[in-house]
């Protein structure tokens, strides 16, 4: 059966085209899946509960990359195999291990500080696990993607992706306890990783197990901190009004910022995955060390942001005219009030797609100190701001916040990364004409 499994998720006729696919696919399930959660959640248990979930999906999202440790990209551009499977497996368990622990006491802090109920406590911790089963998987998946084989992993994740929505929903509506359903959906989702990610692994690789060499993990740590240590700051920044909003004001609250938010989180979802099969080619174009291969890069630059840009007017015109009527529907809740918090929103969500593709890049070009500055800088303007605006203008403050965090992240970011790109630019055209 196992290998069967396997059979199932390598047949295709043409790879490249089957990870593009599967790659859309994936990324459009996985901004889906808390949409079609939330507006089941909302008919069966209430806006109460619709809060509740949303920020466990803010905890989860913020420490998977505890778990993941940035080093996704790092694993998948790593061409010349700097590191074994072994290697980025064995720090792939540390490091969910430290999720695991970390998920645990932002639950305790939330019980004694901000008053989380035993329901809360346990669903947001649920949620953590859930996303450290995300988490772990995607160290086969990367290592996929390294062999060629991207349209393996997303196979992988998409099915995943899909069982999960539907184990959750059926399990609301059939019974709607909240918990019950988060146990459920965890048990299923562990159980389908192992028959589908590690089981497809193993065609990879020698041997599944992990290595702990002290000298590798330690390096993997130094390589991969400017990674972690910006991309957690990029989802920390990115739900910054949802923390604050947990912080000050009520699960109702937060719901209704949910709704008017969502379309921005499936952009951020969307760009993450559409970004990934970049990653390789773009390496390769910059190892080149040639000024044709310099210049090919530059082009897809150019033309990736046109299209980014393009689709902040589609968005800002869908949020001015349908864009609250689809999501009062969706959700069942009135929310025609939101208008100006939507489209603020949405010019946010456009701003943090930026900041993930020039984030990428600089992954690529293996500048990575220079988002610490980055990430730090908008993570201390976020602390400034996050509770007074919150406090002072509720969700409109919140949504003021997201914009004004994803536009100075989206300006450093870009700034970073062309600075590090000209500059190679520049030797190379100095070794072409001598």
């Amino acid at each position: 059966m196992l290998d069967k499994i396997v059979e199932i998720l390598e047949k295709t006729n043409n790879v490249t085209r089957s990870s593009y696919f599967w790659n859309a696919a994936s990324a459009l399930i996985l901004a889906l899946q808390s949409p079609i959660i939330l507006m089941v959640m909302t008919r069966t248990n209430g806006k109460t509960a619709a809060g509740i979930f949303s920020i466990g999906i803010a905890v989860g999202n913020l420490m998977m990359y505890v778990g993941q440790y940035g080093l996704r990209r790092f694993q998948s551009s790593d061409v010349n195999e700097q590191y074994s499977f072994r290697d980025y497996h064995g720090m792939r368990v540390i490091s969910c291990i430290a999720m695991a622990a970390a998920v645990l006491v932002y639950c305790v802090y939330g019980s004694v500080f901000r008053g989380y109920s035993t329901e809360k406590f346990t669903v947001v911790f649920l949620i953590g696990m859930l996303k450290l089963i995300q988490a772990y998987s995607d160290v086969y998946h990367g290592h996929m993607q390294q062999k060629g084989r991207l349209d393996v992993a997303t196979r992988c994740s998409t099915f995943r992706y899909i069982l999960e929505i539907a184990v959750y929903c059926g399990t609301l509506l059939i019974i709607p306890d909240l918990v019950l359903a988060t146990v459920i959906c965890v048990a299923v989702s562990l159980v389908f990783m192992l028959l589908t990610s590690v089981n497809a692994g193993r065609h990879y690789c020698d041997t599944l197990r992990p290595a702990f060499s002290k000298d590798k993990i330690i390096s993997l740590l130094i390589n991969g901190f400017p990674l972690f240590l910006s991309m957690f700051l990029n989802v920390y920044t990115g739900n910054c009004p949802r923390y604050a909003i947990d912080a000050c004001l009520t699960d109702d609250v937060q719901a209704v910022f949910s709704y008017i938010f969502m379309p921005a989180f499936v952009i951020q979802i969307i760009a993450h995955f559409i970004f990934n099969p970049i990653l390789t080619s773009y390496a390769l174009l910059w190892n080149q060390n040639d000024i044709r291969g310099y210049n090919k890069l530059m082009k897809y630059i150019r033309r990736q942001c046109i299209v980014v840009l393009g689709l902040l007017a589609a968005a800002l015109l869908v949020a001015a005219t349908i864009g609250l009527p689809i999501l009062s529907w969706l959700f069942g809740v009135d929310l025609s009030d939101y208008k100006a918090e939507l489209c603020i929103i949405m010019y946010g969500g456009a701003m943090l797609a930026y900041s993930v593709y020039f984030s990428t890049i600089i992954a690529i070009i293996r500048a990575q100190n220079s988002l610490l500055v980055c990430y730090g800088i908008v993570s201390v303007l976020a602390l400034l701001l996050s509770n007074r605006m919150v406090l002072a203008y509720g969700i409109w403050g919140a949504s003021v916040l997201y914009a004004i965090i994803m536009t100075v992240l989206a300006g450093t970011l870009a700034i970073a990364a062309m600075i590090r790109l000209r500059a190679k630019g520049k030797d190379l055209r100095s070794a072409e004409a001598q």
